[in-house]
């Protein structure tokens, strides 16, 4: 073996990144998530954006007036994984209930450490399969009671409950919300339906 080989430095080791080091990014680092150590870049399509932007507003115009709970936007970050306390998700829209949520939390530094009880992940093109799978997965494992999986080029909703149940929603069925909010109900269609652009 070469002096030169037995001279030459180990590599650096990777440095884990932890909440706190996503938190003192710019924006509390918003369009990442920290998975296993690791920042992972958000990247959503104007579609993505426009989806997620119309179920947030559907949801909660369904929340708000019946004092159900907390309505969180695309981008909100969740810290509540058991298997890793550091790893934050972000989800494109979330409903925590309102009795497990409250005023002091909600004013806290930081992200959100309670569970949420709905959990809605609008699928991009360049997301994969298994991207999709394994975030939806972890949000099941950590107590969401309710995982929407919303596909918007092809305009299906796909949902996961916690107890293995799985549902699909196509354009000529009406979404429903069970078992987290029971009476929400909305045509699929009007869901991805676009606004109308200049005659």
């Amino acid at each position: 073996m070469s002096a030169a080989v037995l001279d030459a430095a180990p590599p650096p080791k990777k440095v884990r990144l932890t909440s706190d080091d996503l938190l003192a990014l710019p924006d509390q680092g918003a369009g990442f998530e920290l998975v296993d150590g690791e920042l992972v870049e958000l990247s959503m399509s104007s579609l993505a954006h426009l989806t997620a932007g119309e179920i947030f507003g559907t949801l909660r115009d369904h929340v708000k007036p019946r004092r159900l709970g907390w309505m969180f936007p695309e981008n909100s970050g969740f810290r509540c994984f058991p298997d890793d306390p550091e790893r934050v998700r972000r989800a494109d829209t979330a409903f925590v209930r309102l009795d497990r949520y409250h005023r002091d939390q909600a004013t806290a530094d930081g992200f959100i450490s309670v569970c949420p009880d709905f959990v809605v992940e609008v699928v991009s093109p360049h997301d994969t399969t298994t991207e999709v799978t394994v975030k939806r997965k972890e949000w099941l494992k950590a107590g969401v009671r309710l995982v929407w999986v919303v596909q918007p080029e092809a305009q299906e909703v796909y949902a996961y409950t916690t107890d293995g149940g799985r549902q699909s929603f196509g354009l000529g069925d009406t979404l429903t919300a069970e078992p987290v909010l029971p009476d929400f109900r909305i045509p699929v269609a009007d869901l991805f339906a676009l606004p109308a652009g200049p005659q």
